[in-house]
Order: structure tokens, then sequence, then C-alpha cells
């Protein structure tokens, strides 16, 4: 008989562990590593960027459900177990001999940094909700900065100065080292790999596979910073008239229908109109 004086979740630890490390991996880190490599390709152009974005705006109506199902419903899962793990709301009882002490206090660490900085990288780029007053006020403040048909163009600006770079790579790595060593201990929870052996051969492979998406992510960071187009221009003006001419080809040859509100020029007339 279940002990009553236990909470649900203490009840339920077994299923819930298995839950939250199931998570960290599908969807949150394969959607982090599918968007880090999008996010990547403005390496090659702006041109190159702005076609990836138009590839995932092309689910159009259905992408807030995607998103809402695939990834930020599993985010905030993820997060609320991972903070109540850490507050102690579950037991001790199950946690692992990680071997050095500061891999399993980083853990934590970046855990909790991770979930700090996707909470203000979203309003940050996208502004958490999609209705035109709060996308207003949250313009007002610094956030909606990212125009998905003028990608590379608001991803400039939004990346600009010294400060939001350096903030954004401390979340990334953070994030990278969250689900890199969260992969080794997920091996653990599941029984993949029992024996030190295996779990030191498992921890080279994680530790690589770390390093590598590290490396994809600055590259994306750096790339987002600094986007040049197919013929080597880098200023916001000249990549923008680009975004705009492969807008108005899409919108021409039907691939994509009209929505101005996905464009960064409607954000600066709305922004005239309010001042005026």
């Amino acid at each position: 008989m279940a002990d009553s004086s236990l909470s649900f979740l203490q009840r339920h630890e077994f299923l819930i562990r298995r839950l939250h490390s199931l998570s960290g991996l599908v969807p949150v880190g394969a959607y982090m590593c599918v968007h880090l490599l999008t996010n990547a390709s403005i390496l090659n152009s702006a041109e190159t960027f702005q076609n990836n974005v138009y590839t995932i705006h092309s689910l159009d109506k259905a992408l807030p459900i995607v998103e809402w199902l695939f990834i930020f419903l599993p985010i905030i899962f993820h997060a609320v177990i991972g903070v109540v793990i850490i507050k102690g709301g579950l037991p001790n009882n199950s946690n692992y001999k990680y071997g050095p002490n500061w891999r399993y206090t980083l853990q934590r660490a970046t855990g909790m940094i991770a979930f700090v900085f996707i909470f203000l990288h979203v309003f940050h780029l996208h502004g958490w909700f999609h209705g035109e007053a709060w996308l207003e006020f949250a313009r007002s403040v610094g956030g909606a900065s990212f125009s998905p048909f003028n990608a590379a163009s608001t991803l400039k600006v939004a990346m600009s100065g010294f400060v939001v770079p350096v903030l954004y790579a401390i979340g990334v790595l953070s994030c990278v080292f969250h689900l890199a060593n969260g992969i080794w201990t997920m091996g653990i929870t599941w029984g993949a790999w029992t024996t030190p052996k295996a779990q030191q051969t498992a921890l080279g492979i994680c530790s690589g596979f770390g390093v590598l998406l590290a490396i994809v992510g600055m590259s994306a960071l750096w790339g987002a910073a600094n986007p040049e187009t197919y013929t080597g221009e880098t200023s916001v003006e000249a990549i923008r008239e680009v975004e705009d001419q492969m807008y108005e080809a899409r919108v021409e040859m039907g691939m994509v229908g009209p929505n101005e509100h996905k464009r960064y020029h409607e954000v600066v007339k709305e922004t005239e109109q309010t001042e005026e």
C-alpha cells in the first residue's frame, strides 16, 4: 500500500524521473539540435537562412500547434520537474554517483541557466505571445525583435552590441552541456550503460557530441551577428532588400501567402503611426 504521507511526485518518482529524462532528449534535445543547425545555415548566406525559415513557416496555421505540442509544453514540463528535483521535491535516493562532483553540480546549474535563458530568448526574439497589442508592448521594451520574413536582417539587429551575444553564448553553452551530460545520465536512468567501463565509453561519446554541438551553436551565434548575402553584402539595409525581394517573388509564385505581420517594415510603419 502506498504511503499516504508521500506527495504525488514522491509516489510516482520512478515514472516522473523517466519522463523527465526522456523529454530532455525527445523532443527538447532533438529540437535544440535542429534549431542550432538551422540557425547555423546563416553561415552559408542570409538567403539560405531565409529559405530555411520559410520552410518552417510553411506550416502556416499549424505552426503554433506544433510549437506548443512538441516544443513549449515539453520544455515547460522538463523545466518544472527539473526545478522540483533541484529543490528536493523528489527524494535523492535514486541519484547516481556521477564521478566528479563538478559534473553533477554543473548539470543542475546549467539547467537553471537554460531555463532562464530560454524564457528570455523567446521573449527577446518572439515576444512570447502573438497578440498585436502585446507585441507592441514587447517591442517597446526590446522584445519580439525577430521578423520571420526578414530573418537575417532582424537577427543581426537583435544580436548587435556586446552584452547580448555574450549572454546568448552563456545560454547556448549551458543548454549544450545540459543536453550532452543529460544524455549520459539518461543512459544510466534507463539502464543503457551500467558498468564503469560502459559509462566511461558513453561519457566520451557524449562529451564529443557536446563539443560538436557547442561549435555549431557558437558558429550559429557568430553568423547571426555577422550575416552576409550571396554577394557578400553585410549591411542590414542590403540584407533586408534581398529578403524583401525573396518575399515578393514567393508571393508572386504563390509559394507563400501575403503576410505583412511577419515582415519587418510593418513594425516600422506601426511605430511611426504610434509616434504620430
